[in-house]
């Protein structure tokens, strides 16, 4: 089966990614792995202190996460998987879609703000994305809801 790779974050494009992706895969009889990516910096603490930091940030990923996988299950028929790394982003991508033989299409939600560009990830991506072995959408993320699935 075909997955969408869809990265999920804490940024207000995520939404309009998560919907593609999930509409894709109904319309297409894939899959949606949610990849959640951990950054090293959070946890240069203590040990102990790293480690609890470390669990409270698990949980807030899969709270995040249930969010979109309910709507996914109940709207699109959909079951996500979560997937949680640590790590830089671009790199536990890249290793996730290297692991998995099954994701084919990457999602990834751009930022609306002109000033700021489409966000980090997205231009850190769009840089890999010659020798990525899967194709990368990007999905806007000014997108109404109606467009998104009148396209999807």
């Amino acid at each position: 089966m075909r997955k969408f790779l869809v990265v999920l974050d804490d940024s207000q494009e995520c939404l309009n990614a998560m919907r593609f992706a999930a509409l894709r895969a109904a319309h297409t009889g894939g899959g949606v792995a949610v990849l959640s990516v951990i950054p090293p910096d959070e946890f240069n603490h203590w040990i102990g202190v790293g480690d609890i930091m470390r669990e409270e940030a698990r949980e807030r990923i899969e709270v995040h996460f249930e969010v979109f996988a309910k709507w996914m299950r109940d709207k699109q028929g959909v079951e996500p998987e979560l997937v949680i790394r640590e790590g830089v982003a671009v790199d536990e991508i890249i290793q996730q879609i290297a692991e998995d033989e099954e994701i084919g299409v990457l999602v990834l939600g751009a930022s609306s703000d002109k000033k700021q560009g489409p966000g980090p990830l997205v231009t850190a991506m769009s840089r890999s994305a010659g020798t990525l072995p899967v194709p990368i959408t990007i999905v806007p993320g000014d997108l109404s809801k109606e467009r998104l699935e009148a396209i999807t």
